[in-house]
């Protein structure tokens, strides 16, 4: 096999199976059991909230540490962060879950820069969007299983297979990425410090100066706004239907997007065109997702499962296509920051999702609060459209840093 499915990028895609397979079982036993400790919705939102947003603000400084220091000790590190988080569940209540929510987001703001830069920088134009989705798509295979297992888990009533489990991954990542290489082409695929051009609080002004990553951002944000109120709000919500398990949800959430990223990945658009028709009806399937979940309270579990399949198509189309899009309008010079930038944007939005619709649902309802997602996501149809064919080239003027 060759290009994205080569052996060195398959070795990649498992390191990332590994190190996301805790949170597919955190996301659902942290809200059960922030609820049985008389937890509202808001400091349950604040707690899961608190790990993308921590990720987010990190971001920006984890390609240059990666350049300083190299990626195979920087992973080494934190994998050791990241193992030490995970035990830190095990011993604590909400407070311990805060603290490890926050190293955990440390963590991950290290370990998907430098693997998702280093898909980008080392396979071909023609490739990218396969690669990019290829990772993605390993990061949400756990989510096919870790929610069943993690209601199993709760409903057991024994603790002590959480600990097991969460000790579990934390010593087979951290022996993983320990013995994990890196050859002269991907340590290069780290942001390349000083050719970045401007600095990094600077490059913060580009989310708006730039028409591509303003435009692209503005949609990663609102969407991830949707998939942050599912992670953290479907597993209190399930238990207020008269039908639909939220593990059964979150399984069927995951495996569509594993499914569709892999058999639709040849279809993502890797051109450096604006597909607005594609881009528009993707906002739609979010937006037809959320309002099914929102439905199902009234019309039950076959309008929650099937918001599970819209969620997930929506979610694996969205941010590859995206991503890809950027990959070929941004400036050469400074393309790693302003990507860094733009997942950030994604990381703020599931974080908002948490924080802000947290309120939302200890002031109404859940299924207000998908209403009110649904109505964002429908906003975001005509904020995708776009007459021409591309927004503008790479090399405007305006794009680049002043």
């Amino acid at each position: 096999m060759s290009g994205a499915l080569s052996w060195p990028f398959l070795r990649l895609y498992v390191l990332t199976l590994l190190y996301f397979s805790a949170n597919s079982i955190l996301n659902v036993i942290i809200p059960l059991r922030g609820e049985s400790l008389g937890a509202s919705n808001t400091t349950v939102g604040l707690i899961m909230g608190a790990y993308l947003f921590t990720t987010m603000f990190f971001r920006p400084w984890a390609g240059h540490m990666i350049q300083k220091h190299g990626p195979i000790r920087v992973l080494r590190i934190i994998l050791m962060i990241n193992g030490f988080a995970l035990i830190l569940y095990t011993i604590s209540g909400l407070g311990g879950f805060l603290v490890a929510r926050i190293l955990q987001g440390v963590s991950t703001a290290f370990f998907s820069m430098a693997l998702q830069i280093g898909i980008i920088d080392a396979l071909p134009e023609k490739d990218r969007s396969q690669g990019i989705s290829l990772y993605s798509l390993f990061s949400y295979i756990p989510g096919m299983i870790g929610p069943l297992l993690a209601l199993g888990i709760w409903q057991a009533g024994n603790m002590n297979y959480f600990t097991a489990a969460m000790v579990a991954i934390a010593l087979i990542t951290g022996a993983f990425g320990y013995s994990a290489k890196m050859e002269k082409e991907e340590a290069s695929s780290v942001p390349t410090a000083t050719a970045q051009g401007a600095s990094m609080f600077k490059s913060f002004a580009q989310l708006v100066k730039n028409p591509h990553l303003f435009k692209c951002s503005v949609l990663m944000l609102a969407a991830s706004i949707v998939f942050g109120a599912v992670t953290a709000f479907i597993p209190l919500y399930a238990a207020q239907l008269k039908s639909g398990n939220a593990g059964i949800y979150l399984m069927l959430q995951a495996g569509t997007v594993v499914l569709a990223r892999f058999a639709l990945r040849k279809k993502i658009p890797s051109d450096g065109k604006w597909h607005s028709s594609f881009i528009m009806g993707t906002m739609l399937l979010l937006a037809a997702a959320a309002e099914c979940v929102s439905f199902a309270v009234t019309g039950g579990a076959v309008f929650f499962y099937t918001g599970a399949v819209l969620m997930g198509t929506a979610q694996a189309l969205l941010y590859p296509t995206l991503t890809t899009y950027l990959t070929f309008v941004l400036p050469q010079a400074n393309r790693n920051v302003f990507i860094g930038l733009f997942i950030a944007t994604a990381d703020l939005g599931v974080s908002l999702g948490g924080v802000v619709m947290g309120p939302v649902a200890d002031i109404s309802s859940y299924s207000l609060m998908y209403t009110l997602c649904a109505i964002l996501g429908a906003s975001m149809i005509v904020f995708a459209y776009d007459r021409g064919k591309r927004l503008s080239g790479p090399n405007e003027e305006a794009s680049l840093p002043k």
